[in-house]
């Protein structure tokens, strides 16, 4: 903390001559200005610095005023509203004035704050006069940075803090892209004792592989008792260019930490994009390999077994199973005349089931309908047929599996015997 003396008392400066009304003695109208750095430590360019200016009056006040200087070589934020107390000094009873300003100097050197002066408005017996109260001037001294980089330099950007947070946000995760898709990455930055405008500009997000599509940049600055709190956001729109993972490099933000008196660095991480970063540690490790005469066996077995289910279905099948079959097709093509001609392949194959479709009066009356449909005159065959194609063969079909089951399945005969003749018992 850097303090001015008060040089033999604090200046006050009356508008007006003093009378017998005001009886003010040295000390009961003060002002003073102290800078505070952490560690008392020389501050640094675009270092927060905080002004406390603290004023102690034993004087009855109607207006105040407080008027601050130029400061031409700093840049400054008031933190809140002006505080006034009550307050005892040589036990009598005095209010108490209070402001603080944040200024961050602009470069290094040996400077001077020209006095804050404090308006005031006192009253005593019905009477009312204007007096000036001014702090002494305040000397500051600014060290110039001896590290590398620092204020000056281009490149990295200089960021005087109390303490830096980094966030990284992503919508999806990174590590499940596919090629092509998107994926929005936001990263904040949390900064304590700077404003908006002192955080770095928005890092180049670049990598061999990957398409980045910068975003806007958005800027905050919250004023608290202990000074600013910025915050910054960058976003960015990133896709896989490659089928393969690809590292996005992590972006390293250096940092002096105004507490500490230290460099260090903030990072925004490093993200795999388009593939997992890891297996799952839980995952189940893979089966042994099987042998593959054990593989040879097992198929040869499976392929037996399927190939004489296949053949005893098939030997279970109605005979007008394969035309039930292209009748259903046709249904869904909405293909009448497929239709038609299925039913025919379907009489061929089983005359018994046609005939009993036909007996059946309702599908009797729909299959003469599509009859009527397709060979018809005129009026017939703009009737509109495909709403009950699909309807038709659902009925067919169901006909011909209710059929079966009622009908009591006649006994395997020998599939040589018509090939032979007529079989004969041996006497």
């Amino acid at each position: 903390m850097v303090r001015q003396p008060m040089m033999g008392g604090c200046l006050v400066a009356l508008a007006l001559a003093a009378s017998p009304a005001f009886a003010l003695e040295d000390g009961d109208l003060s002002l003073t200005v102290t800078a505070e750095v952490p560690g008392n430590a020389t501050p640094y360019p675009r270092e927060m610095v905080l002004l406390r200016i603290r004023g102690t009056y034993r004087a009855q006040i109607a207006l105040e005023e407080l008027r601050q200087p130029s400061l031409p070589h700093f840049g400054w934020t008031q933190l809140g509203r002006d505080h006034w107390s009550r307050v005892t000094i040589q036990g009598q009873e005095a209010r108490g004035f209070e402001r603080t300003v944040a200024v961050f100097p602009q470069g290094p050197g040996r400077f001077v704050i020209d006095p804050f002066v404090h308006r005031l408005t006192l009253v005593d017996g019905g009477e009312r006069r204007v007096v000036e109260v001014r702090s002494p001037p305040l000397p500051l001294a600014v060290a110039a940075w001896q590290g590398p980089g620092g204020p000056d330099a281009p490149e990295p950007w200089w960021l005087a803090a109390q303490d830096v947070t980094v966030t990284d946000q992503w919508e999806p995760e990174p590590e499940g892209l596919r090629l092509g898709e998107p994926a929005r990455r936001t990263v904040t930055l949390d900064v304590r004792g700077v404003t908006a405008d002192a955080l770095p500009p928005r890092p180049v997000l670049r990598t061999r592989g990957v398409l980045t599509f910068a975003g806007p940049v958005e800027r905050q600055t919250r004023i608290t008792p202990a000074g600013p709190v910025a915050s910054v956001t960058y976003r960015w729109d990133v896709r896989p260019g490659v089928p393969e993972p690809v590292t996005l490099s992590a972006i390293s933000i250096p940092w002096f930490d105004t507490r500490a008196r230290v460099m260090r660095e903030a990072e925004i991480p490093a993200r795999i994009i388009g593939g997992r970063a890891a297996k799952p540690a839980d995952a189940a490790p893979p089966p042994p390999p099987i042998s593959p005469w054990r593989a040879l066996l097992a198929g040869l077995a499976a392929f037996g077994l399927g190939l004489g289910a296949w053949g005893a279905l098939r030997r279970r099948e109605r005979p007008a199973a394969p035309a039930l079959r292209a009748i259903a097709r046709a249904a869904r093509r909405r293909d009448a005349a497929g239709f038609h001609a299925a039913l025919a392949e379907a009489a061929r194959r089983d005359p018994g089931l046609a005939a009993a479709w036909r007996a059946d009066p309702g599908l009797a009356s729909r299959l003469t309908a599509l009859d009527a449909a397709l060979f018809g005159d005129g009026s017939a065959k703009r009737l509109d047929l495909r709403p009950d194609l699909p309807g038709l063969a659902r009925r067919l079909s169901g006909f011909a599996r209710e059929r079966d089951r009622r009908r009591p399945r006649a006994a395997a005969r020998d599939a040589l015997a018509p090939l032979d003749g007529p079989w004969h018992a041996k006497p």
